[in-house]
C-alpha cells in the first residue's frame, strides 16, 4: 500500500515516465508515510480516442501533457496528509519534468487495511481472527 496508477496520452519518452513514477513515489514517502520498498505502480497510456477529459473544469486549463494519478491507500491519512501529497507531487513533477501544476490530476481512493493481499493469499494488514 499504496498502489498508484498513472494514466497519460501515448508519446512519452520511457525516461519520461520513469521519472513520473520515482517522483510520486517519493512524494508519496516525504509526505504520507509508506515505508521503503512500499512501491507498487503501472502508468497507462491512451491513444487521443481513449483519452478524454475537460480541458476547463474548475476553470483550471488543462493541455494535453494531462497525467491522471489515481492513488489507492489505507483510509487512515488526515486531510492534512492529503493536501500535503498533492501539492508535493506538483512540486516535484514541476522541478522533475517540467510539468505545468494544472496538467497534474490526483485522485485518492481510500480502503480498509483489510482489502490488501501482498502476496501468499494473505490479507497482511488484516486484524487476527
Amino acid at each position: 500500500m499504496p498502489l498508484t496508477r498513472i494514466s497519460l496520452r501515448k508519446g512519452k519518452s520511457p525516461e519520461y515516465c520513469q521519472t513520473l513514477m520515482e517522483q510520486i513515489y517519493l512524494a508519496l514517502r516525504e509526505t504520507f508515510d509508506v515505508p521503503d520498498e512500499d512501491r507498487f505502480v503501472t502508468i497507462s497510456e491512451h491513444g487521443s480516442e481513449h483519452f478524454d477529459f475537460s480541458a476547463n473544469y474548475l476553470g483550471i486549463q488543462r493541455t494535453d501533457d494531462l497525467v491522471i494519478i489515481q492513488i489507492t491507500a489505507n483510509n487512515t491519512r488526515t486531510v492534512e496528509k492529503k493536501r500535503a501529497l498533492y501539492a508535493k507531487i506538483v512540486e516535484r513533477l514541476v522541478a522533475s519534468l517540467g510539468m505545468r501544476p494544472q496538467d497534474v490530476l490526483i485522485s485518492i481512493v481510500e480502503v480498509a487495511k483489510e482489502n490488501w493481499s501482498f502476496g501468499n493469499g494473505e490479507a497482511q494488514y488484516a486484524p487476527a481472527v
